[in-house]
């Protein structure tokens, strides 16, 4: 390949992954948001107690907000597919072009179709119809999600297809949807946009109780949000760990960089730290707990591990994957430790402190950060492959020169800094506009009166 091919190639890598990083941020949230809503709503529908509408109709507001960056996103990703990787298209285009139109077809026109119902039919409608309708919208977020992640997962394990004159032919559709890695991958970012939802909803909801809103409705909103995350957290764990058994039997080369094992071993150590050296095939600084990594992947605390020699010129870099899944575990641990501590002073009816306030403040998007690195461990896992032992990324590359790249890649990357930067001060601002609402003054003395009293999770 020459200099101006590798500039393009680079640089066509670069520009998909900030669509894509920019773009999976929305989904994330709008998967588990609409299922926080339509709780509230079935709440409300059977309690008839006004609070619940009272959620709804913030938390309604921010699906409308995240739903649309991530719709325009995507559209956008999607043009890549033929300006920046023809030969995706072409060599795999028979199975990923019927799993994307399934995508539409089954998920985004339901999610459009009862959308307009959900933001504007609440006076309108009976109440049982919106309640329908924010159901389906829910629906339609994870059917999105199953289609998107069968034609990922089959990237990843691909099978149900032959190559005929250089082009995959499906020959069995179950195979390829029902691939080896699509229950784990499925289920792991199911749970995954559960608790990067719910610490959205506990941070904003935090914000605006610590600006001053004295109302019920963030409140409770807070506790339902942390509740679900310290119950999420122990699942994705589980999950978690099946996922990596998957991926260690299919993608043994993907684990060894995770692990930062180079040489096949038997009793291999978990690395907490190091730092990975390509060129020497080495770890320096390694920090080390003999024996865990085998036990935990083979079950077995004299297990084999394959090393990273025996993929050498097969395997991906290793550096962004061992930091990658750090950094994902680590945000993880940190979203344990803080939901289940809060859970435990909340269920003791006792005042959240300052601090504890603050830090779930601050972890309003530790979602996305723990996202974001666990998707970069899954797909720079893959290279050199786009689709594993299929085609490389080197193949699927257009040829344009690399000057047209860079200018669309610049441009993207100003918008969607400006995009991000809106969407994260829109959020705020409605969370601080919420707080000098005084329409429903009077309900807090109203719910003093019911039997339902949810407990005070912060300080007076």
């Amino acid at each position: 390949m020459d200099l101006v091919n590798e500039s393009t190639l680079m640089l066509s890598r670069i520009q998909f992954a900030l669509n894509i990083s920019f773009h999976i941020l929305f989904p994330t949230i709008t998967i588990a948001l609409a299922w926080f809503l339509f709780y509230v709503k079935v709440r409300h529908h059977t309690s008839r107690h006004p609070v619940w509408m009272r959620i709804y109709r913030f938390w309604v507001k921010v699906f409308a907000l995240t739903f649309a960056v991530g719709v325009v996103s995507g559209i956008t990703m999607s043009f890549q597919f033929g300006t920046n990787w023809p030969g995706f298209m072409e060599k795999v285009g028979n199975i990923a072009g019927p799993l994307l139109g399934y995508e539409v077809l089954t998920a985004f026109f339901m999610e459009a179709t009862f959308l307009g119902a959900m933001l504007f039919g609440i006076k309108r409608l009976p109440p049982w119809f919106h309640t329908l309708a924010t159901f389906l919208v829910a629906v339609g977020t994870s059917l999105s999600a199953f289609w998107i992640l069968a034609l990922n997962s089959w990237m990843q394990t691909p099978q149900g297809f032959e190559m005929i004159d250089g082009v995959a032919h499906p020959t069995d559709w179950w195979a390829i949807i029902f691939n080896p890695s699509f229950p784990y991958r499925l289920g792991h970012m199911l749970l995954a946009s559960g608790l990067t939802a719910s610490f959205l909803v506990a941070g904003i909801s935090m914000y605006r109780i610590k600006q001053g809103d004295e109302k019920r409705a963030p409140k409770i909103a807070l506790r339902i949000a942390l509740f679900s995350a310290a119950v999420l957290i122990p699942i994705q764990i589980f999950v978690g760990d099946l996922h990596g058994l998957n991926t260690f039997k299919h993608q043994p080369q993907k684990v060894a960089a995770m692990e930062g094992v180079w040489e096949t071993q038997q009793g291999a150590p978990l690395l907490l730290f190091a730092v990975p050296d390509e060129e020497a095939r080495t770890n320096h600084f390694a920090i080390a707990i003999p024996n865990l990594a085998s036990l935990i992947l083979t079950h077995d605390s004299q297990g084999t591990i394959q090393g990273l020699n025996e993929f050498k010129g097969e395997h991906p870099p290793v550096k962004p994957i061992f930091y990658g899944f750090r950094i994902m575990i680590g945000v993880g641990l940190l979203m344990l430790l803080v939901s289940w501590w809060a859970t435990l002073i909340i269920l003791r009816r006792k005042a959240l402190p300052k601090w504890l306030q603050t830090t779930i403040v601050w972890m309003t998007f530790s979602g996305w950060i723990a996202t974001l690195a666990g998707w970069y461990v899954t797909e720079i896992g893959r290279q050199p492959y786009l689709v594993s032992g299929v085609l490389t990324t080197a193949e699927a590359a257009t040829n344009i020169a690399p000057s047209n790249v860079g200018i669309s890649l610049a441009l993207y990357a100003l918008v969607y800094g400006i995009l991000l930067v809106a969407y994260i001060q829109t959020l705020f601002y409605m969370a601080r506009k919420s707080v000098a609402v005084e329409e429903f003054a009077t309900l807090d003395e109203t719910w003093k009166q019911q039997s339902i009293q949810p407990s005070e999770v912060v300080a007076s």
